[in-house]
């Protein structure tokens, strides 16, 4: 029987220290003050947005919310982030992404200043994490570490596998992972004899972005499987990237869809806030 890595659980404990911390800052006369910002009215992203304030609510951080049409002009959504860039009241900035197709997501989100950049896709913070330096780092993948060392799981010395490559998910959860000094590879769409290559992993990472992909004979007897997917089944069910019915009997661990690594990107986010402030 594998253990189910509770996300929900465990993002609350990281709440929960976030919220202690933010008090003692209050204590001392400072706050945390994170802007979120949303282009069009994406209905998942209205979701994400939604969540994202009910954190700051729950941890003290105060939030502000901006709203910009589906059909705002580029020029005006980077005059708004060079305007909470100088903003000394504003820790963090949160382009909600997708944007809509007519703006360039890479130069809104190099507009962002790295010090605010709290979603950690800024070009210079990837830079950092590339060449192990601080700065931020993108939420998920800094989930997925808290996820593992918090339920007990090693990662020094075990094989990784990343299936994916997106610079969201994929190349700095491989990152992170080094960190740890696991030994990573990073797989995906392309692969050849993908299934042999997953069946090494002692973890194995799937953010491929197809449901119920990762089926028990990709996965090693057990082996800890952490699914990133958020897809909808053909009865418009939520679901991962594996199949969590044939995968669970044969790992050792696993995160279920929903409520395993979601929740976990939200804490990370309120982290990364608390982080900004830290180190001013």
């Amino acid at each position: 029987m594998a253990m189910i890595i509770d996300g929900k659980e465990i993002s609350l404990q990281v709440k929960d220290e976030i919220k202690k911390k933010v008090e003692a800052l209050k204590g001392q006369g400072k706050e945390i003050t994170l802007a979120v910002i949303q282009v069009g009215d994406n209905p998942a992203s209205t979701v994400y947005v939604r969540n994202k304030k009910r954190g700051c609510e729950y941890t003290g951080i105060r939030s502000l919310s901006y709203e910009l049409s589906g059909d705002a002009a580029e020029e005006e959504l980077l005059a708004l982030v060079e305007e909470l860039n100088e903003r000394e009241d504003v820790n963090g900035i949160l382009v909600q992404l997708p944007l809509p197709p007519h703006m360039d997501e890479d130069r809104v989100i190099s507009a962002i200043s790295p010090l605010k950049d709290v979603d950690g896709f800024h070009p210079q913070n990837v830079g950092n994490l590339c060449i192990g330096r601080p700065g931020f780092v993108s939420c998920t993948p800094l989930g997925i570490i808290q996820l593992l060392k918090r339920s007990g799981i090693s990662i020094e010395g075990k094989k990784c596998v990343v299936l994916g490559r997106s610079n969201i998910v994929g190349k700095p959860m491989a990152l992170l992972l080094l960190r740890e000094n696991a030994t990573v590879t990073i797989a995906h769409s392309r692969t050849e004899n993908l299934k042999e290559v997953t069946r090494e992993a002692d973890i194995l990472i799937a953010a491929v972005g197809r449901a119920k992909m990762i089926t028990g004979e990709y996965v090693k007897e057990g082996a800890v499987v952490i699914d990133v997917g958020i897809n909808r089944d053909e009865n418009n069910k939520l679901c991962g990237d594996v199949d969590f019915d044939t995968v669970e009997p044969v790992c050792s661990a696993i995160t279920p869809v929903p409520g395993g690594v979601g929740p976990m990107t939200i804490a990370m986010l309120l982290h990364n806030c608390l982080e900004s402030i830290e180190r001013e």
